[in-house]
């Protein structure tokens, strides 16, 4: 290999990216790995009333109460399938370019799998879809095409308030209520 080819070789491995890729039906979405904080079998959920529907509900984690939303549900309408393979996972939340994020859990289906590629293989897919910014690019390969999902964007203004308040509810807020 000669020295030009071998630096282009070092440039396209240093923009490798590494995601965690899962299913929502038949369809092929990736997240990437950075915002993954921990993948956790399904495990019980306390429902939270009065939410969303794909507000799957809350658990604790290593001390703090975790949000968990269904991203099959709040992507198309249905839960997601309680298979082997679907998981909890752990992402780090940081709307509009929070420097400190939040945990937040995402129910995904056949989250198991990863790939490392380049993040310019995702290329913008010609739809603006605002009910949706979460869904960012897409990649197509021998599979067909996986969509990026963009973690901070998962949550709306109204629904970010209800599960991260801010600042954080303490117990004497409750007792003034009373």
């Amino acid at each position: 290999m000669s020295e030009p080819e071998a630096r282009r070789g070092a440039v396209s491995a240093a923009r490798q990216t590494l995601f965690l890729m899962f299913c929502i039906g038949n369809e092929r979405y990736a997240l990437q790995a950075t915002d993954v904080v921990e993948v956790l079998p399904r495990l019980p959920l306390k429902p939270i009333a009065r939410t969303p529907s794909w507000v799957a509900g809350v658990f604790a984690w290593r001390g703090v109460v975790v949000p968990v939303i269904d991203l099959c549900a709040l992507t198309f309408g249905q839960s997601a399938e309680a298979r082997t393979s679907t998981r909890l996972v752990l992402v780090q939340y940081r709307p509009g370019a929070q420097q400190t994020g939040q945990v937040l859990g995402l129910i995904l289906e056949q989250a198991t799998d990863t790939l490392r590629c380049d993040p310019a293989d995702f290329k913008p897919y010609g739809l603006d879809n605002r009910q949706a910014p979460y869904l960012g690019p897409v990649r197509e390969d021998a599979q067909g095409m996986m969509q990026w999902v963009r973690v901070n964007d998962l949550l709306d203004e109204s629904v970010r308030a209800l599960l991260f308040p801010s600042p954080p509810l303490s117990p004497d807020d409750f007792e003034e209520r009373a």
